[in-house]
């Protein structure tokens, strides 16, 4: 009889070290056991030496209901289990009804067990009135965490909130121990540059970047900090592509305060005089693509350990949806769930930064801050959530893509590693060329504090 259900061999990628020929040991969807030698005997025994063998990825940003009826928890999380993602933490802001009650979170998350791919957990938001009432029902419901905006993007389904509403939600979540993630963008200045781009004939690849300067985002991201300061609650930007960004999050955090920040891996890996420049509006995103100066300056913060978590932003907008000539009429962000990994792996290689730091950011990072125990490591008790990478040189084209849509920011760019395999609680969920398990194998994972 065999010890364990699965043992994948490899060298593991732990948040704090490398294990040169390693396993992994799986029993009843749990790890069982990690170690080197000789691997012990198993049902199923997946040699995987010279590959990297890590934790399945957390995904902490993730739209799949940004667009009634195109993509959904179903077809995203294909695309993750592609993408060696393993735990989407998916938005908020549905189409046509943003999850603001208990009755809601519960309604998507009976949708994720019988659609997903791979687990998934949920943020919770508030109605565009303010109306607070509905927080206990989403802290017992299983939120994960709350989302807000100081930016208007749609009046209901994304709403602007009030700094005073911010002010009394942050202080009613405080005592769940979520985290307040709020997109930091400045709702008046934002509207007067766009507006006086917009009366110049100002509207070029270049004119969303100038609008929507380091300032717009840098105020906003103040302002989450000093809220969450003002109420003891856990306050988040949820997409830092300024280094001032983090430097004003560092200073409420050596002032004792519960600080996080999060930058997404787009901002790390594409730059304005390059990527905007030849892409226009399929790499618009909010915030802006940062001049490439910028770009070497949020990596600093990263290697320094300054980042809490990286994440994709993903959602599956069409081109036509980004096919305007005027930059301002089309839509902002676009697909990554299958090059979050790739994508942030290949930026740490090139920027001589070791491979501990994406199981720190990709996995760790989120795990701890949604509360999800059972996630983002290789360790006994956990999730026997794995992800296999194929070091090499590997193009990326997107028109193989298990998302909504089959093109990318990334599409061409040439990674130094490709998802080989995806096991989630020990199962295959992606052997490197297919999807393998069915809808429903992913579950709705509620917060659980280590």
């Amino acid at each position: 009889m065999s010890d364990f259900d699965l043992v994948v061999r490899g060298n593991l990628v732990l948040p704090d070290r490398i294990v040169e020929d390693g396993y992994v040991a799986v029993r009843d969807g749990r790890i069982a056991g990690v170690g080197t030698g000789p691997a012990p005997s198993a049902r199923d025994a997946q040699d995987f030496r010279g590959h990297w063998v890590m934790p399945g990825v957390v995904d902490g940003q993730v739209h799949t209901g940004s667009q009634a009826g195109q993509e959904g928890i179903g077809i995203a999380s294909r695309a993750a289990a592609a993408g060696g993602i393993t735990t989407m933490v998916d938005m908020p802001y549905d189409d046509p009804d943003p999850v603001t009650d208990g009755s809601l979170l519960r309604r998507k998350a009976a949708i994720v067990d019988r659609d997903a791919h791979v687990d998934v957990a949920l943020y919770a938001t508030i109605p565009a009135d303010g109306t607070l009432d509905g927080i206990p029902g989403l802290v017992e419901a299983g939120a994960c965490g709350f989302k807000f905006s100081t930016y208007e993007a749609s009046p209901t389904r994304f709403p602007r909130i009030a700094d005073d509403v911010l002010y009394e939600a942050f202080r009613r979540i405080a005592p769940s121990g979520l985290a307040c993630g709020v997109h930091n963008q400045d709702q008046e200045l934002t509207r007067r540059n766009v507006a006086g781009a917009i009366e110049a004939g100002d509207t070029g690849w270049d004119a969303f970047g100038r609008a929507l300067g380091p300032l717009v985002e840098d105020l906003a991201t103040a302002r989450i900090y000093e809220i969450g300061a003002q109420t003891r609650s856990r306050a988040h930007a949820v997409h830092v592509s300024t280094a001032r960004g983090f430097e004003i999050c560092g200073m409420y955090r050596r002032a004792g305060h519960a600080a996080t920040v999060e930058t997404c891996v787009q901002y790390l890996m594409l730059n304005e005089e390059e990527h905007v420049r030849r892409l226009g509006a399929r790499a618009k995103h909010y915030p802006p693509i940062r001049p490439k100066a910028e770009v070497e300056r949020l990596w600093k913060h990263v290697a320094a350990g300054d980042c809490d978590f990286v994440s994709s932003d993903h959602v599956s907008w069409s081109l036509e949806t980004k096919s305007d000539p005027n930059i301002f009429e089309n839509k902002s962000g676009g697909p990554g769930l299958e090059t979050l990994l790739p994508a942030f792996w290949t930026g740490c290689e090139e920027h001589g930064i070791a491979p501990t730091m994406v199981a720190r950011q990709l996995c760790e990072g989120p795990a701890r801050h949604f509360l999800l125990a059972d996630k983002g490591a290789l360790a006994v008790g956990r999730d026997a959530d794995i992800t296999v990478l194929e070091p090499g040189r590997f193009v990326h084209d997107p028109s193989r893509s298990q998302s909504a849509v089959t093109w990318s920011s990334f599409g061409g760019r040439e990674f130094r590693v490709r998802v080989a395999a995806t096991y989630l609680r020990g199962g295959l969920a992606w052997d490197g060329s297919r999807v393998r398990n069915e809808a429903g194998s992913g579950r709705f994972v509620a917060p659980r504090p280590a």
